[in-house]
């Protein structure tokens, strides 16, 4: 294979592979872009990022309230 048919200054893909090498890069981040985008909305369901009106305090009573009962079944 010549100089000629490599593709761009100083590549080592010819025109061929490089459109192979781009078609599996772009299907490739498609795919993780949209288990990202799963694994996001289901981290937002099981704890939103922003607080609500009441702030943190629920989240610190339900920690409490959790660690009386695990403590009712180890006790």
């Amino acid at each position: 294979m010549s100089d000629n048919e490599r593709f761009g200054p100083g590549a080592y893909l010819t025109p061929e592979e490089a459109k192979e090498f781009h078609k599996m890069f772009v299907s490739s981040f498609i795919i993780f872009t949209i288990i990202a985008i799963v694994a996001h909305i289901l981290v937002w369901s099981w704890r939103p990022w922003f607080p609500s009106v009441n702030g943190y305090a629920m989240l610190e009573d339900t920690m409490q309230l959790a660690s009386a009962t695990i403590m009712t079944f180890l006790a």
